[in-house]
């Protein structure tokens, strides 16, 4: 059996489409991070930040003060 002859030359795209592909490529992904700038400016910068000071969480976490007269008073 005898084999038909392989073309050694690997087909290749045209340059200029690979660049015009490339270019796209490369503004979708500028546009899109743009337009998640815009989104979080918009929806997330407006918020305040939440105080992570020691002190703070101190605060926020300690256990809630219990009145002396609630507790001693019982019919």
């Amino acid at each position: 059996m005898s084999m038909p002859p392989v073309n050694p030359e690997p087909v290749e795209l045209p340059r200029p489409r690979l660049r015009r592909l490339a270019r796209e490529l490369i503004l979708l992904v500028l546009a899109k991070i743009v337009l998640l700038t815009l989104i979080w400016w918009v929806a997330m910068a407006p918020y305040a930040r939440p105080d992570t000071r020691p002190a703070a969480m101190q605060k926020l976490l300690a256990p809630a003060p219990a009145s002396s007269t609630s507790q001693t008073e019982s019919p």
